[in-house]
Order: C-alpha cells, then sequence, then structure tokens
C-alpha cells in the first residue's frame, strides 16, 4: 500500500495564460442582480479563446446554476461570495447521478459532463442555498427553530419532517411512478422538480479536476460530487453543510480514479469524506471501481462517518490510502457499510495515523447490514444465504496507528455469514470507549497491539469467526464486566490469543457450541 500511496499523483489540469472578469460582462455584486447572464458570457468567453481563469471579486454574487467548459478555471477571490439562486424554477431537469445510479436530477450549481482540465480556487465561498430544498427532521431543531421554520411556509408530512412544498413531500412515490414508464423526456419530470434536489457540485466524465482554496456550503444534497471521473486533486478546501442536513454528504467521489484530498476540512450533516462506486445492478453494470485514492491530512468536525466507504459499492473500491487525519464529534469514526445486494470488492484498504475524539457511535465499523434507511443497520442472525453476484465482500484491510478518546465501540465487524469480512488487520492502537471490539461473520482477522478501554461488556467478543489472531491486547477498566475473552457461535474456530491481559479478573467465556480446542490462549 506503500507504493500505491506514491504512485498516486494525478495530473493537475492544464489552464491558458487568459483572464477574464465577470465585472467585464456586467455582473454586480450587490447579493440581489441575478448574474447568470454575466458568468455565462465571462465562461464562454474564456471557451472560445481556448480556455483561461475567470475572475469572481470581492461582493456576494447571486447566480443560477453555472455550466462549466474545458479548460475554465473558476477563481472565487478572498471576500467572494457566490450565492445561487433559491428559485427551483433557475434549474433544468438534466441526466445526472446520485445515490448509486444515473438519474434525472435538477442540474446542480457547479455542473459539468464530459470535462477535460477544470478548477475551482481562490479563497472565495460557493453558497448553495441548501435551506430552500432540503426536508428538516423536527427531532433535529430546538422547539423554537422548528417554530420559525414552519412559519416560512412549506409543509409537515406525518412524520414530523418538514418540506418546502406539498411536490417536494409527495416527490419520492411521483418520481417511482413517472420512472416505471421508463421516460427518457426531462419535461416528464417537471412535476417533481421540487423533490429532485441538486448536489452543490457536480462533474461527470470528466479529466484532470482541481479544487483548490474556497469554501464549498450549503448544499441542496450532496456537496461534492465527481462521478465517473479521472486525475482529480483536492486539497486545502473547506467544505460545510448545517449538521441537521438530509443527504448534506460532503464529498462523495464515485466511480473515480486517481484521486488525491489533502488538507482540507468537513463540517457536514451526513457521510464528510465517502467512497462510492454506484448501486446494485446499476453500479455493477457501469463497472467502475473508485481506486487509487490518497486522503491524508483531512479534519472531520460532524458527519455521519469520519471516512466512510459505501454504501452504495457495487462497482467497487480499491486502493486507497488514508493517513494522518482527524474526526471530532462525528457519528462514526472509520465507517465500512453496505448489504445483500449490492455485489462489489472493496480491498486494499490502507487507513493509518487517525485520531478521534468524542465519536457517538463506533470508532472502526464494519457493517454489512446497511440499507440506507431508518432502522437499518443491526445485525441480524439469520441462516447463511448462496453467495451471488450481489453478495458484498470486504477483504485486505489494515488500519493501524489509531488513537480514539471516546467512543461507543472500539471496533465492530458485522460481516454476513456467508461472506465474512476477511483479512482484517488492526494493530498499534489505543481506543477508548463504552464497549471494546466485538466481531460477528469475521475471518483471517489480526488485533495486535492494542490498548482497550471500555467501561462495559466483553474485552473481546467473537461470533461466528475463524482464525482470528490477537496478539499482546491490553484492557484496561474499572468495569464490574470482568469478561477478558467471549467466543460463541458453531461456526468460529481457530481463535488463538498471545499476550492477552487486563486489570480486572479476565474470565474466558467458550460457549458449549464453540469446540474447547478451537480456543488457545498463551
Amino acid at each position: 500500500m506503500k507504493q500505491t500511496e506514491e504512485a498516486i499523483c494525478p495530473d493537475l489540469p492544464v489552464i491558458p495564460e487568459y483572464t477574464v472578469m465577470i465585472t467585464d460582462y456586467g455582473a454586480v455584486g450587490d447579493g440581489v442582480y441575478d448574474n447568470t447572464l454575466a458568468f455565462h458570457q465571462a465562461i464562454e468567453a474564456c471557451a472560445k479563446a481556448g480556455g483561461g481563469k475567470v475572475v469572481i471579486p470581492p461582493g456576494i454574487w447571486h447566480t443560477g446554476p453555472l455550466t462549466l467548459q474545458s479548460r475554465i478555471e473558476l477563481h472565487a477571490s478572498a471576500g467572494a461570495l457566490v450565492m445561487f439562486s433559491k428559485q427551483f424554477e433557475a434549474y433544468p431537469i438534466r441526466m445526472s447521478a446520485y445515490e448509486g445510479r444515473q438519474m434525472f436530477r435538477c442540474q446542480s450549481p457547479l455542473d459539468g459532463e464530459g470535462l477535460e482540465d477544470i478548477a475551482f480556487t481562490g479563497s472565495g465561498i460557493f453558497d448553495g442555498g441548501g435551506e430552500a430544498w432540503r426536508p428538516v427532521k423536527q427531532g433535529k431543531l430546538t422547539e423554537s427553530q422548528w417554530d420559525r421554520l414552519i412559519h416560512t411556509g412549506g409543509v409537515v408530512d406525518d412524520g414530523g419532517l418538514w418540506w418546502p412544498t406539498p411536490a417536494a413531500r409527495d416527490g419520492m412515490e411521483n418520481l417511482a411512478r413517472i420512472e416505471q414508464t421508463g421516460s427518457r423526456n426531462p419535461q416528464d419530470y417537471e412535476p417533481v422538480r421540487d423533490y429532485l434536489r441538486p448536489n452543490l457540485l457536480s462533474l461527470r466524465n470528466c479529466k484532470r479536476i482541481l479544487l483548490n482554496g474556497p469554501t464549498f456550503q450549503n448544499s441542496a444534497a450532496w456537496c461534492l460530487h465527481p462521478w465517473a471521473s479521472e486525475q482529480i486533486t483536492i486539497q486545502n478546501i473547506t467544505v460545510r453543510n448545517p449538521w441537521y442536513a438530509q443527504n448534506g454528504d460532503g464529498l462523495d467521489i464515485d466511480s473515480c480514479k486517481y484521486v488525491t484530498v489533502e488538507n482540507s476540512s468537513f463540517d457536514v450533516g451526513d457521510d464528510a469524506i465517502c467512497l462510492k462506486s454506484g448501486k446494485n445492478e446499476a453500479g455493477r453494470l457501469l463497472g467502475k471501481p473508485s481506486e487509487r485514492i490518497s486522503i491524508r491530512n483531512c479534519t472531520v468536525y460532524h458527519g455521519h462517518g469520519g471516512i466512510v466507504v459505501g454504501s452504495e459499492m457495487s462497482g467497487g473500491i480499491k486502493d486507497v490510502h488514508v493517513s494522518d487525519c482527524n474526526f471530532i464529534g462525528t457519528d462514526i469514526g472509520i465507517r465500512f457499510k453496505s448489504c445483500r445486494g449490492r455485489g462489489g470488492v472493496v480491498e486494499n484498504i490502507f487507513i493509518e495515523r487517525i485520531r478521534m475524539r468524542e465519536i457517538d457511535g463506533d470508532a472502526i465499523s464494519f457493517n454489512l447490514y446497511y440499507e440506507g434507511k431508518a432502522g437499518s443497520g443491526e445485525y441480524q442472525a439469520e441462516a447463511m444465504l448462496p453467495v451471488t453476484e450481489e453478495t458484498p465482500v470486504f477483504r485486505n484491510i489494515v488500519i493501524q496507528d489509531i488513537v480514539c478518546s471516546g467512543a461507543h465501540t472500539a471496533l465492530l465487524i458485522n460481516g454476513l455469514p456467508e461472506m465474512p469480512v476477511e483479512n482484517v488487520t488492526v494493530m498499534r492502537s489505543a481506543i477508548t470507549s463504552r464497549e471494546g471490539i466485538v466481531c460477528r461473520n469475521g475471518k483471517n482477522l489480526t488485533i495486535q497491539d492494542m490498548v482497550l478501554r471500555n467501561q462495559e461488556n466483553p474485552l473481546l467478543l467473537f461470533h461466528q469467526s475463524r482464525n482470528v489472531q490477537v496478539v499482546n491486547v491490553k484492557g484496561e477498566s474499572d468495569s464490574l464486566d470482568d469478561r477478558l475473552l467471549v467466543v460463541t457461535g458453531e461456526r468460529s474456530g481457530q481463535i488463538e490469543c498471545s499476550g492477552l491481559h487486563a486489570d480486572r479478573a479476565g474470565q474466558i467465556m467458550i460457549s458449549s457450541e464453540v469446540e474447547p480446542e478451537e480456543v488457545v490462549i498463551k
């Protein structure tokens, strides 16, 4: 994996030495004037000259969505705030990509397809006006915030979810009905326009992309979404969405290759830095894995996960190196998620030197029961199903040098009975959590040189897991639960522990389903 990291050096875009100012085309930065035409004229002038830099000076620049062209650098100067329109009708409906498949959406504020050499630079701000589009859960707001929201208009459904319009509220059901007709006519999707929230930035089938410097914030849906693209460099950016933002992902790298993400910060309402490659049959047919990816020196302040793999990973994810990141207050720290039906292979992932604090859930999580809906994600003790192309595979993953101060569970593995999470090494780490290590349906696992400080439940629990090596694991706790190791499940076996000790009594509990010789304590 070290060789893979060194080999990831994306080509930078080549932008000609030609510059225009949006003010040259009549733009007015008063926060009121509609600058859509001025932006497009400036971009078109650069494109006709063979490419160049479009400069956005200090000011508040109101505009509709922008269609990018090849060899264009959009430079937001310090003090520039680009405010995208909150009028739904300003966004044409067009084919895009979202949540693992190609589908009709409203055009993204920053939108491009089939481009080469595209850059977003400067230290200005791009604001997606997402509050006009997003549904909001009542439980995520205070009473006074909720009262202010519902008095702005909109409607509240039976589940306590606020929607900006009745068309948005009814959009999921109506969209499904339209899609069942197989229509490829954008006009047929007009009745559900309010529901088709755009990502702030969508770049599809593009080559040589650079994001360096700006803040991207307040998206209607995902914030940054490169799809089926390659040679991507993302550095020194800030990504912000409200913590309660529905589908408020920060960065979704989707079916892309040769990607570097570095020196950036994320504070968002859903997964922060996420690797994807399509969903179910659509992802498998596209067959474009996310691969050759390096993520380093990034900070996540809030999100459902710091670094996330899945759940849409049907095209595969491989050759990924993540290092030297801080996750503070995320729901989960290092997160792998998928479910039956996805298929795809996640492999050759190397994660090191991650520092985490105040993680609500798992510090490290592998969950193969996540279906992307409320209530999903719980382990299901069910019979083995046949292995098919719809069975997701997670294997060959190394996680090391992790420090976590506060989490619910140190390491959770919920694999599938028919396809255990395989060849995972977690080593040289110190984690303080309520629960220790919980592994269900794991195979060929190594847990080595760990200090676990957990307050309840066993230090180590292995259920239906085989070929497990535990080496030099120390437990430090004042817990009344003195179980050091628990092994259950008739398929558990070849579990070997050496150097396992704790500052408590340390009971070893092996269920009657497990042959005693299958667990060796040295």
